[in-house]
């Protein structure tokens, strides 16, 4: 039996077979294609029964990565590419498997080729797959399959899947800065109250006099946190894991969160854009696939990401249903800004929706990235009015009974 090297370029396959005199064997096979690796243990006089591939262990663990949404998009760009370049679809997705580094990937596009092989259409594979295809990439491939353009198909939602990727990266950027900044505050104001308060109340124990209130306010709440500082954060701890099973199970409170953020300071705005350009995207990409209206709405919907706007979609889409044009449904919701308003409604007039709505989402898409690129500086102020509060207050606190016995001393 061969040794099993991780060789650059080969997969490791998994392999039962009989030898020349009957034996059952099985073991593990290094080479380019199943093809290959019959051949070459045929040539051991091994008959093989069944070769399959196999994640190659990593330090003694099962080397395998999660497939991420990122991973997705890259392999829609790839097929996308191969398929625009006349490269056939079988081809293509065994290009892609025996290509990827990620061996999770490698199996999944894999069980979608032999699948396709096996006759199925390309979308029914993807169905089968609901974890990493949604219901709008399926509808989008089938749609492509149905007119006979599933590569230019797939171009669209590689661009459909590269914009959400990156707008989702600019959103998190976004809300990981201020909520950042505000832990850290949190945990250095605790740090003083609990590590460097009590040092300045040694001191002032030997003054004989009255402390400031304030003083006596901050060092009351610095011996509260040395006794109790583990209620404290089992309090927070507790807080926070009943607000992420709430928010998992009631959709009320789902609903609540998205109207609270979209109303926080400049991070709300930032949102709102965002989901105005998902929305536009997702229109631009679904309309000029050849989905109906209506059926294109429902998918924006879907993929607003946040209650308001899906709740203002779902409205826009009834009353489309109901023969009024979007851009009259849009301004009724009062949530969509005039100049997206009146781009739809020339692209309604002139039959160019989805390049009108591409423009939108471009417009809306740079806006999110120069909001959040200049989002520290928007911050500053907020950030500086939080920290002078906390940090500048316990200090203050500290030295006001220093302050006042060298008045005392001066008189």
């Amino acid at each position: 039996m061969a040794k099993n090297e991780n060789n650059k370029g080969l997969t490791t396959f998994s392999w039962v077979g009989v030898n020349a005199r009957g034996k059952r064997m099985e073991g593990e096979l290094n080479g380019p294609n199943i093809a290959i690796v019959k051949a070459q243990l045929r040539k051991q006089g091994i008959t093989p029964s069944k070769v399959k591939k196999k994640a190659q262990p990593l330090f003694g663990m099962n080397g395998d990565k999660p497939i991420k949404p990122k991973d997705m998009a890259v392999f829609t760009r790839q097929l996308a590419t191969m398929l625009l370049a006349g490269v056939s679809l079988i081809q293509a997705l065994d290009m892609i498997a025996n290509g990827s580094e990620n061996k999770s990937l490698q199996k999944l596009i894999t069980k979608i080729a032999d699948e396709v092989k096996a006759g199925d259409p390309l979308s029914k594979a993807l169905r089968a797959n609901p974890k990493y295809f949604d219901e709008l990439y399926c509808d989008l491939v089938e749609s492509g399959e149905q007119s006979g353009a599933l590569d230019r198909i797939f171009d669209r939602v590689a661009l459909y899947k590269e914009k959400a990727e990156a707008l989702k990266s600019k959103i998190k950027k976004a809300m990981f800065y201020p909520v950042a900044v505000l832990t850290i505050a949190f945990i250095v104001t605790v740090i003083l109250l609990i590590f460097v308060v009590p040092q300045f109340e040694q001191v002032f124990a030997g003054f004989g006099a009255e402390l400031p209130a304030f003083t006596q306010f901050v060092i009351g709440i610095s011996e509260f946190m040395q006794a109790y500082w583990w209620i404290v954060f089992g309090i927070i701890g507790a807080g926070f894991m009943l607000f992420k099973r709430a928010h998992q199970s009631s959709k009320q409170v789902r609903d609540n969160t998205d109207k609270a953020i979209l109303k926080l300071p400049v991070v709300g705005l930032i949102l709102n854009k965002a989901a105005v350009a998902r929305y536009a995207r997702t229109l631009s990409t679904t309309f000029a696939a050849g989905v109906p209206l209506v059926d294109a709405l429902d998918s924006a919907a879907g993929a607003s990401g946040n209650a308001v706007y899906r709740d203002a979609i779902l409205d826009i889409k009834n009353e489309v249903s109901s023969g009024n044009q979007m851009n009259f449904a849009m301004k009724n919701s009062g949530i969509f800004p005039d100049m997206v308003v009146q781009m739809v409604a020339i692209g309604e007039e002139s039959g160019s929706l989805d390049e009108m709505l591409g423009k939108v989402a471009s417009i809306y898409e740079s806006e999110v990235d120069d909001a959040v690129d200049g989002l520290s500086s928007l911050l500053e102020p907020l950030i500086m009015a939080v920290l002078g509060v906390l940090v500048g207050g316990l200090i203050v606190a500290m030295y006001l009974p220093i302050f006042q016995l060298g008045k005392i001393v001066g008189g």
